[in-house]
C-alpha cells in the first residue's frame, strides 16, 4: 500500500481512540452565520467565566473570532490552564485537546467540537508502529537510542518517549531537544514529522548524520544501516506543508519583486532554504506584525493563518506562497462552526459532548516528556 493510502487509513483508524464520538445533530446542519452567532453569544453569555475557547492559528475565521485566545496548540494549552475555566472547548485537533488534558488540572474538562478532527501527520506514528519499529531499530544497535517525539503527535507517543528517556519538542525548540536526546544518548530517533527533524539537524551541523525509517515499508529497511546513523527520522509529514516547493518561492518572487518569504520548519529542506525567514506559527505572525507598511510577505503555511493575517495587518501585502493552490489543513476543517454552537449550547444545559480525556497513566507519563522539554 503506497505511504499516504496508509496515513490515511490509520488516521481514520485513530478516531476510535475515543468512544464518545457524537455526530452533529441534524438541527444544527443549516443554520446560517447571523444565526448561528447568536446562538453561539449566547451559550457563552450563559456560561460566563466556566469556559474558554481556544482557536488554533489554522482555524477559520468562525471560529476564530469567538476564541479567547488564537494561537499555536502548545501555546493555547498554557493559556488553558491559567485561565482556569471549568470547560476548555478547543478549535483544534484531537492532539491539541490531549494536550490541554494533560496540562490542565483534573477539574477542567477538555471539549472538541469534532472528534473527526484528527491530524493526518499524527496518525502517521500510531502506537503499534512505533513500538514495533523501536524493538526492530533498538535491537540493531548497542548504542542508546533516546526517542523524540513533536507536540504534533498523540499523547501515547509522548508518553511513550518519556518511558524511553526521551522528551517532546515544539517546532521552536526542536534543536534543543535534540542537543537533550544526543547528550543523554547516542543516537535520537525523531517523530513523525521528517521534514522538522531534517531541518532541525541541519541547523545542528548534522546533516551528514541523517537516517529516515520508513514505517510503510519496514519488511525491506535495513535497521541496521539506519542506526548507524546519530539521527533517526520517521517517515511522517504534514500534508500542508509538504506540498510547497522551491518553485513557489520563484513564482512569488518574479510576481511580487519585493517579497519576502516566511515558512514553517515542516517544509521540505529546499524550501526552507529558498525562505527568507523560517519559524512557528508564532514566529510567522511575529515576522507580519514588526512588518513595515507596504512591505510584500509571502506565507508558507496553512491558508487560514494566511487570511487572519491578511484581515489582521491590511497594512502589508501578505500573500499565500502558493497563490490559490495553497491548502487549508483537512483536519482543523472538521471544526464546523456549527459545531461549536452545539457543544456551547450543550455545555450550558448541563451536557458535555465530545470530552477528550487522557488516561491517567499515559497523562502522567505525558507529563514527564513535556517537563524534559520544559527542562531544556
Amino acid at each position: 500500500m503506497p505511504a499516504m493510502e496508509t496515513a490515511e487509513f490509520d488516521t481514520e483508524l485513530s478516531l476510535f481512540k475515543y468512544d464518545n464520538l457524537e455526530q452533529l445533530p441534524s438541527e444544527y446542519c443549516d443554520l446560517d452565520e447571523s444565526e448561528r452567532t447568536r446562538r453561539i453569544e449566547g451559550a457563552l453569555d450563559a456560561l460566563g467565566d466556566d469556559v474558554v475557547i481556544l482557536g488554533h492559528n489554522y482555524q477559520r475565521r468562525e471560529i476564530v473570532e469567538h476564541a479567547d485566545f488564537v494561537g499555536d496548540s502548545y501555546q493555547l494549552s498554557k493559556e488553558a490552564a491559567a485561565a482556569d475555566a471549568e470547560y476548555v472547548v478547543f478549535g483544534g485537533v484531537t492532539f491539541m485537546a490531549e494536550s490541554a488534558d494533560i496540562i490542565t488540572d483534573d477539574d477542567q474538562t477538555v471539549v472538541l467540537p469534532s472528534m473527526e478532527a484528527s491530524c493526518p501527520m499524527a496518525g502517521m506514528a500510531e502506537a503499534l508502529q512505533v513500538d514495533a519499529a523501536w524493538a526492530e531499530l533498538t535491537a540493531a544497535t548497542d548504542a542508546d537510542v533516546v526517542p523524540v517525539t513533536y507536540m504534533n503527535s498523540y499523547a501515547d507517543l509522548k508518553a511513550f518517549c518519556a518511558e524511553h528517556g526521551g522528551l517532546v519538542c515544539t517546532s521552536s525548540n526542536a534543536d534543543r531537544a535534540f542537543e537533550y536526546a544526543l547528550d543523554e544518548g547516542d543516537k535520537v530517533l525523531f517523530l513523525p514529522d521528517k521534514h522538522l527533524g531534517e531541518n532541525t539537524a541541519h541547523r545542528l551541523g548534522l546533516e551528514d548524520e541523517i537516517a529516515e525509517w520508513d514505517p510503510w515499508d519496514a519488511a525491506s529497511a535495513d535497521a541496521a544501516a539506519v542506526v548507524d546513523n546519530d539521527v533517526i527520522l520517521w517517515d511522517g509529514y504534514c500534508q500542508v506543508h509538504e506540498r510547497f516547493s522551491p518553485s513557489h518561492v520563484e513564482r512569488v518572487r518574479a510576481d511580487h519583486e519585493d517579497a519576502r518569504v516566511v515558512v514553517h520548519p515542516e517544509c521540505r529542506r529546499e524550501v526552507v532554504e529558498a525562505a527568507d525567514v523560517v519559524g512557528s506559527t508564532a514566529t510567522i505572525r511575529e515576522t507580519v506584525a514588526e512588518a513595515d507598511p507596504g512591505e510584500t510577505w509571502a506565507i508558507g503555511t496553512e491558508v487560514h493563518l494566511t487570511r487572519h493575517l491578511q484581515r489582521w495587518h491590511p497594512e502589508v501585502n501578505v500573500v499565500p506562497l502558493c497563490g490559490e493552490a495553497c491548502m487549508d489543513c483537512n483536519a482543523m476543517r472538521q471544526i464546523d462552526p456549527n459545531y461549536l454552537a452545539w457543544v456551547l449550547e450543550e455545555l450550558a444545559a448541563g451536557r458535555e459532548r465530545n470530552v477528550v480525556e487522557v488516561a491517567p497513566e499515559e497523562k502522567d507519563l505525558a507529563r514527564v516528556a513535556l517537563d524534559r522539554m520544559l527542562e531544556v
